[in-house]
């Protein structure tokens, strides 16, 4: 496929206040009010997978418009009970329109699976330039990709009140032109108040999260200190050889 700077044509409307109620219970009739589906799409390459779907490459139809297709099946929603999750995670992504934040284009639903319609990021993860370079110079780490994740979390915080929680190299994407995206909102959440969900990984987690503390917007802000030290050395500075050994250094802070 060969990416074409357009835009996706304007279908009335993209649904983007999204509610897994609307596609129907799984036998059910997906009762989606958006109006695309997947034969507006030419599927392409898988750009990866995961425990719960995976990510396609794909070309709209209509205006040629390159986009990755994320699609999660049904049968791992329902054995995880992930409704919950993944409604938050299109809800919070929909919402938010920033150069540094993946966008959310749309989606849509059939009996068996739901499809995510995003943003394409070209050059893939961070954790891929790193695994290839080892680190990053001082100005690259400090010009090019924490300043650009230091005004995406600010915009995300101050302006929608979403928290990540779940910022890592593998979740940030770069696109054509080398531009940080903050990807993956799985563990999202909107919210004025104190959370008490321990999530993310284990290597970001900040100190009150480890500790089952309540954890506000400030998780974030600890993760992008960590970023700012791997970035330059390649690696988390709480790694250790093994899970437990990770935690009690975290839990000895």
């Amino acid at each position: 496929m060969q990416v074409q700077p357009t835009k996706l044509p304007p279908k009335s409307p993209i649904q983007t206040s999204l509610s897994l109620s609307k596609m129907g219970a799984p036998n059910q009739e997906p009762q989606t009010l958006n109006p695309w589906s997947l034969q507006d799409f030419e599927i392409g390459k898988p750009l990866g997978r995961g425990k719960f779907g995976r990510v396609y490459l794909a070309r709209e139809k209509k205006s040629k418009y390159i986009v990755a297709l994320k699609v999660i099946f049904r049968e791992q929603i329902e054995k995880y009970d992930l409704y919950g999750q993944l409604g938050r995670e299109m809800e919070n992504q929909s919402g938010l329109n920033h150069p540094n934040v993946l966008r959310l284009f749309g989606w849509f639903a059939d009996d068996d699976r739901v499809f995510l319609i995003l943003e394409y990021a070209h050059r893939g993860e961070i954790y891929g330039v790193l695994r290839r370079n080892g680190h990053l110079s001082e100005k690259q780490a400090a010009t090019q990709y924490i300043a650009s994740l230091t005004g995406a979390l600010a915009y995300c915080h101050n302006e929608k009140g979403v928290i990540h929680r779940d910022i890592k190299p593998e979740n940030l994407l770069l696109d054509f032109e080398g531009r940080l995206k903050i990807a993956d909102f799985g563990w999202s959440v909107q919210t004025t108040s104190k959370r008490h969900t321990m999530c993310g990984t284990l290597d970001y987690l900040a100190p009150e999260m480890v500790e089952n503390k309540a954890h506000d917007f400030a998780v974030d802000n600890w993760t992008l200190g960590i970023l700012c030290y791997e970035f330059l050395y390649g690696v988390p500075p709480f790694e250790a050889e093994n899970q437990r050994d990770t935690f009690k250094r975290l839990k000895g802070l």
